[in-house]
């Protein structure tokens, strides 16, 4: 493939990776907060009752985050070529499990970027 569709995957693999950091700060940062409690549709006493769950569930978001960041500056094309699978791969099924137990626009946010990025990476 060309290298548009090499520069395409990779920003798109980028994109995932800043909003699976951005969710990590919502997660374990912004949970009881104005900001967290809009953005997951929560109670402020939902959400203290919660808050060591979602720091978890954040911290869990940091570490797909970094594996496709890993992936980005891996120095070997193929190792780094399936990072990048395995990581957005993780992503889809995280987005599938979150979208069939907690909201359903999680297959949407985090599931659709996923696929597209997974798409493309397949194609370089």
């Amino acid at each position: 493939m060309g290298v548009a569709v090499i520069i395409i995957a990779k920003i798109l693999v980028a994109l995932v990776a800043i909003e699976h950091l951005y969710i990590l700060y919502l997660e374990m940062f912004m949970w009881t907060k104005p900001k967290g409690l809009k953005a997951f549709g929560m109670t402020p006493a939902v959400a203290e009752a919660s808050k060591s769950l979602a720091a978890n569930q954040g911290l869990y978001n940091g570490f797909l985050a970094a594996g496709l960041i890993w992936s980005l500056f891996h120095s070997h094309v193929e190792v780094a070529k399936e990072l990048q699978i395995f990581f957005l791969l993780c992503v889809i099924v995280a987005a599938i499990f979150g979208g069939m137990t907690a909201k359903k626009s999680i297959l949407l946010v985090q599931g659709l970027p996923a696929i597209i990025a997974l798409l493309f990476v397949w194609l370089t």
